[in-house]
């Protein structure tokens, strides 16, 4: 009998484990291989897209060939994680210094609703001026969330009705001149580390 009951508390701690692996980036996250562990096979991440920069024009992801891209996932109203995450791509980008010039870092809003191009193009100034702000129809944000396989959701804000946040993926892609992706890191990974792999790439 305490068998069975052994058996049965292992097998749903498992089943717990894998639900929330399938339904919480921030599990995920941790889950994923730490940032330049080697893989075997091609990661399925990446794929095309249109959007809308901070200008009002359509981009695809073909615009962004010959080049690698930083590419990372938030909103403007973000307190911390999208601020945080922004200043680590902009610092890196400065500490590279003309290697810098090899890579566009990109700024996709999981919130189109409220992230128009003209409040992208305010909030990207506060970081670096080669920051690309992307934005879209609900239906284009949905696809190219699916194709990056990044995660968002709205959460509301019970003291003020109406008003929401955007739980989402918070990991910065680095996407290759050919589109394919490279590695990741996340808003919390270590500036000199960041540079130092990007500086071996590039």
């Amino acid at each position: 009998m305490r068998g069975k009951l052994i058996v049965s508390v292992i097998a749903g701690l498992l089943i717990g484990a894998l639900g929330a692996i399938a339904l919480l980036p921030q599990v995920r996250e941790q889950l994923l291989p730490a940032a330049g562990q080697q893989q075997s096979g091609t990661a399925a991440i990446g794929g095309p897209f249109t959007l809308t920069d901070a200008n009002g024009k359509t981009v695809t992801d073909a615009d962004f060939r010959g080049r690698y891209m930083l590419i990372f996932f938030g909103f403007t109203n973000c307190p911390d994680i999208c601020p945080a995450g922004l200043q680590l791509i902009s610092a890196a980008m400065a500490k590279l210094g003309d290697k810098a010039d090899k890579v566009v870092p990109v700024f996709v809003s999981v919130d189109p609703a409220r992230d128009t191009p003209e409040k992208l193009a305010s909030y990207v100034k506060n970081f670096d001026d080669r920051v690309v702000g992307l934005t879209g129809t609900p239906e284009q944000i949905a696809h190219i969330a699916s194709v990056y396989r990044v995660y968002y959701e709205k959460t509301p804000n019970e003291s003020a009705p109406g008003d929401y946040g955007m739980n989402h993926t918070s990991i910065i892609y680095l996407m290759g001149p050919d589109g394919k992706y490279v590695r990741h890191f996340t808003p919390m990974t270590d500036l000199d580390e960041m540079v130092q792999r990007l500086d071996k790439l590039l």
